[in-house]
């Protein structure tokens, strides 16, 4: 799947963003609250009661723990990749304006 149509109206903040989760080696200083704002902009976000947050973006759903630091964990980042590729978005997404 190449680029969802609301890629493109993402703002630079939410593209520098989605732009690390797709980086090489993983970064490992992805902060949660712009994650969560990314993930807002482009789906839903809720907080259960688990202690997980289930985000739905397009017709893709996932389940995360969240994070015991302001950093998202790495396996977040490889879960959120999957999630975000499958419901159409890729790293080339950040680079359009």
């Amino acid at each position: 799947m190449t680029s969802t149509p609301g890629a493109e109206h993402l703002g630079s903040h939410h593209r520098n963003t989605l732009q690390k989760l797709f980086q090489h080696p993983v970064s490992h200083n992805i902060e949660w609250h712009d994650v969560v704002s990314l993930l807002e902009a482009v789906g839903t976000v809720e907080r259960r009661h688990d202690g997980k947050v289930e985000v739905t973006v397009g017709g893709e759903t996932g389940f995360f723990d969240l994070p015991a630091h302001k950093d998202t964990e790495i396996e977040a980042v490889v879960g959120l990749r999957r999630l975000l590729e499958a419901a159409g978005y890729s790293g080339d997404d950040a680079e359009s304006s």
